[in-house]
This record gives C-alpha cells, sequence and structure tokens, in this order.
C-alpha cells in the first residue's frame, strides 16, 4: 500500500501545515475529571503515542520524536526519513515504527534525560548487505516483484514487544509480520500472516500473536521454539468480516482480547473460554482507529473525534459506558494510558489521545465515575 494510497493520506485533515512553536494549554484542575490540557505542535498530524512514568513519546508526519514531562517539551530526536507511525517502549530504550519500513532504536541518556540516541536501526545496514547476497533470503512480495525477507518492503503500522522472551513484533502494510531479537535486532522469522494490511498486532504472555489486517480478519498465531527454530504457526481465525480491522489490545491480564473496526464497532473475545467470542461494543459513529486498556476500563478513539471509556464488570461480558471524552477537531489516531500517580490507589487514570488535528489531548479519568449508558453485550 503505497502513501497516496493510504486512508489517512487521503484524509481532509491530511494537509500541510507552517510550524508553529509547541504549546500546552491548562483547561481544568489536575484534580477534576475531564480535559486537563491540550498539546500543540502544528509540524503535522499525531499518528503514534507512548507514556511510560510520567514521560510521553509522540510521533507525527514530521519525522521527529518529541519528549513529555510534566507538560512541557522536554526533548526532540530526529529520524530523518520515515513518517512515525508507531512508538514502544521497552526499559530505556524508544523503538519507533516508521513509514520506510524500519524500526529505529533510541536509549535516553541516564544523566540527562534530555538527551537521547540512536542505537540502532532494524535490520542493520550489514544484515541487508549479507543477505542481499543469497538468492534464497528474497521472497515475492507483489507480482513481478521480490524483496529480502528480513526486511519491510511498506509501512510499518504497529509494534508490540514480549519482555519475557526480548522480542519485538513489527506488522506492516507489505501484509507481514517480523519478529526481532531486541538484544541483537536480528530478524528471526517473518510471516506472511494477510492478504491485505496489518494493522495491528500485539503479543501475549502465553506464546500466542493476534494479528488484525485491513481485510477484516483478526488471526491468533503461536509462537513455538526459540532463536533460529522459532516458529509462529496458525491457530485460528476469530474474525472474518468486510469492514478492516484497525486495532487490537489485550487486557493486561490476558481476559480479554479487543478489536475496533472500520464500522465503529468494538468486538471482544474471552481468553478464559478459549477466545470464545464475548460480544461487541456499539458506541462510535465511525471507525475505530485506536483502543488502549487500563484496569477495568477500556478507551476507543474514533474517527468520529471522540473517546469512548468503557468499564467492564469484573469478568462479565457487561460494559458501562462511563464518559465520552471530546475536543479533538480530527479523527482520533493513537490512545495511551497511565496510572495517575506513582501511589495513586483511587482508579484515576491520565490518558492521552492524538489526533489527525495536530494535537495531543490530556484527560483525567476515574474508573469511579458514574456510567452515562450500560450495554449487556454478550452475543
Amino acid at each position: 500500500m503505497s502513501d497516496e494510497a493510504s486512508p489517512m493520506m487521503m484524509s481532509p485533515w491530511n494537509q500541510s501545515c507552517p510550524f508553529q512553536p509547541a504549546s500546552w494549554s491548562n483547561t481544568s484542575s489536575p484534580d477534576q475529571d475531564g480535559l486537563i490540557g491540550s498539546l500543540v505542535r502544528e509540524e503535522g498530524h499525531i499518528y503514534s503515542l507512548a507514556a511510560f512514568r510520567g514521560l510521553l513519546y509522540t510521533g507525527s508526519d514530521s519525522k521527529n520524536i518529541h519528549g513529555w514531562k510534566n507538560m512541557k517539551m522536554l526533548t526532540t530526536f530526529k529520524s530523518n526519513s520515515g513518517l512515525v507511525k508507531a512508538i514502544i517502549i521497552s526499559g530505556d530504550k524508544i523503538f519507533t515504527g516508521h513509514q520506510d519500513g524500519k524500526v529505529r532504536v533510541w536509549k535516553s541518556n541516564t544523566k540527562d534525560p534530555r538527551i537521547h540516541k540512536r542505537i540502532g536501526t532494524f535490520p542493520t545496514f550489514f544484515d541487508i548487505l549479507k543477505s542481499s547476497m543469497k538468492s534464497k533470503n528474497y521472497v515475492e512480495v507483489k507480482r513481478n516483484r521480490t524483496a529480502l525477507w528480513i526486511k519491510h518492503c511498506d509501512a510499518i503500522s504497529c509494534l508490540s514487544i514480549n519482555e519475557e522472551e526480548g522480542l519485538l513484533y513489527s506488522g506492516s502494510w507489505d501484509r507481514t509480520f517480523k519478529v526481532w531479537k531486541m538484544s541483537n535486532s536480528k530478524c528471526l522469522e517473518s510471516v506472511k500472516a494477510h492478504d491485505d494490511a496489518v494493522n495491528s498486532v500485539v503479543s501475549t504472555g502465553d506464546s500466542l500473536v493476534i494479528t488484525g489486517s485491513a481485510e477484516g480478519s483478526v488471526k491468533v498465531w503461536k509462537r513455538e521454539g526459540k532463536g533460529k527454530n522459532m516458529k509462529h504457526k496458525y491457530v485460528q481465525t476469530l474474525l472474518d468480516q468486510e469492514c478492516a480491522v484497525t486495532s487490537l489490545v489485550v487486557s493486561k491480564h490476558g481476559s480479554f482480547v479487543y478489536c475496533g473496526s472500520s464500522d465503529g464497532i468494538v468486538n471482544f473475545w474471552e481468553r478464559e473460554k478459549q477466545l470464545s467470542h464475548g460480544g461487541v461494543i456499539k458506541g462510535h459513529k465511525l471507525a475505530v482507529l485506536c483502543l488502549a486498556v487500563a484496569g477495568n476500563l477500556v478507551f476507543s478513539g474514533s474517527a468520529d473525534k471522540t473517546i469512548c471509556v468503557w468499564k467492564r464488570e469484573g469478568c462479565t461480558p457487561i460494559h458501562t459506558c462511563l464518559s465520552v471524552l471530546t475536543g479533538h477537531t480530527g479523527p482520533v489516531k493513537c490512545v495511551a494510558v497511565e496510572k495517575e500517580g506513582e501511589s495513586s490507589s483511587g482508579g484515576k487514570w491520565v490518558v492521552y489521545s492524538g489526533s489527525l488535528d495536530k494535537s495531543v489531548k490530556v484527560w483525567s479519568v476515574s474508573e469511579n465515575s458514574p456510567g452515562i449508558m450500560q450495554m449487556n453485550v454478550r452475543c
């Protein structure tokens, strides 16, 4: 899928805008539920973000990654090429997935967190050079076109990390997901997963990998073996529909798998019941573009410019809509959630939402808020 053909590139919000200084506007007290502030840096649409221990990293089509702390810009590091489509954090390392099909690795300086240095690129130049010398390392990607199996030949759309195994998963518009060893940047495997763009990939703690695609399917894969002997085998298809799958997320303990689609619906499955379909959640008028989970809360961001906050009632399939966060003037493309305060025990969360309106909004959300709507979604 080319840049020109992607839905985001054809979006009416995808218009170039001259650079303007960064700003942060406070709109409410930090102790009050709702919008805390808006972060604006007119460089481009916000395509990705990640939050970790009070730090927020944002990626846009400006090719720059910005770091924020306490509502102020802390740092900027430049990738030089490749719109930033995905960001994920592991310890002191930041992994970014780009439009040019590469994963870049950054490390923050322990003495000065404002300094970030690029310490690697997946795949490395040496690995590309070495692989290119052997014809067996080339695979067909399109009619009359071949490419090295260790390199994505289209934009990277999503990233996921399995901390226990030290693995990074990258999904791409080239219809594959690839498995990388984070310690040495080696590509261990490339899986032709779908017949259209892979829009989301998530790795669970029990050797499962779940992928969602623009073709409308959600597939489950099982990781077997280690190192060079590692293989991901197809297990089952959870969903097969006409509407594109746009996002996936797994609850912290892996009990539920949520899937957002271009029809505005969120499907979910229950892990304790062998991934049986638990039901659907309906709250958006347009496509669900991103999902996040925290505690018993599920956050869904949409092309309708809103974020719906859902509370799951324990291990039941009942979801209550706590609130609808409004304020963005463009589609909500990405969302991330952090606990509000290190010692907070009141079920309060800080929610970051990135939009094609070129802003990031910061919200305070409590699990104890009274719901505005209850939905028994069991099918």
